[in-house]
């Protein structure tokens, strides 16, 4: 005869994802339980029902030593906002990406809430109010960049005209890419991203 305990999972097989999101401050650690989402970050923990998850967000967010990185934020009602971010500090220099094991938690976080029928919001890039507006700074950079480049070159400056246009080149590349992740939208629980979720196979925008 089975036990009914028999057919609850086994806490090795809830998944777990791990990562410093600073230097000198303690490990978040995150495990999908059976009934929510469980949390530890030094003294501190807790764990938040799935269907108290109200809204997910997925984003694109770069940093100086690690310009692959990306950050799920999640709310639940009556609880602290939780960031699960792709890398990890190593040391005073290093950020290690977690790119498999990052994605693997989101996709499965993800599975674990549509099975559950929740009703949470799924979005994805910034918000439309900083979104928008800092996109129209940065086409005002590119072109003022370009307008300077193409007057070097007018004047004779041919050693301006490469560095300044060195260094649009590089700006447009980023924070185009950074813009072109980050655009406001939503998705769905079954539809993950892939430029925002690694290893998932949803073609990019």
């Amino acid at each position: 005869m089975t036990n009914a305990n028999d057919l609850q999972p086994s806490p090795a097989d809830d998944p777990s994802y791990t990562y410093k999101p600073s230097l000198m401050g303690a490990a978040w650690e995150f495990r999908l339980r059976g009934d929510g989402l469980e949390w530890h970050a030094g003294r501190h923990q807790g764990r938040v029902p799935y269907g108290r998850i109200s809204r997910v967000r997925l984003a694109y967010r770069p940093m100086t030593m690690q310009t692959r990185r990306f950050v799920a934020e999640i709310w639940a009602a009556g609880g602290p906002k939780l960031s699960i971010a792709s890398t990890t500090w190593r040391s005073m220099v290093e950020q290690t990406a977690q790119d498999e094991a990052y994605g693997a938690f989101i996709r499965e976080l993800h599975r674990r809430l549509a099975a559950g029928g929740s009703a949470a919001s799924l979005e994805i890039g910034l918000p439309p109010m900083l979104y928008w507006p800092g996109l129209v700074v940065f086409v005002g950079a590119a072109l003022a960049l370009a307008a300077l480049t193409v007057r070097a070159l007018q004047i004779g400056e041919l050693a301006g005209a490469a560095f300044v246009g060195g260094f649009f080149a590089l700006f447009v590349w980023q924070s185009g890419n950074y813009f072109r992740r980050n655009r406001p939208g939503g998705y769905r629980a079954d539809a993950l991203p892939a430029y925002l979720v690694p290893g998932d196979r949803t073609p990019a925008p």
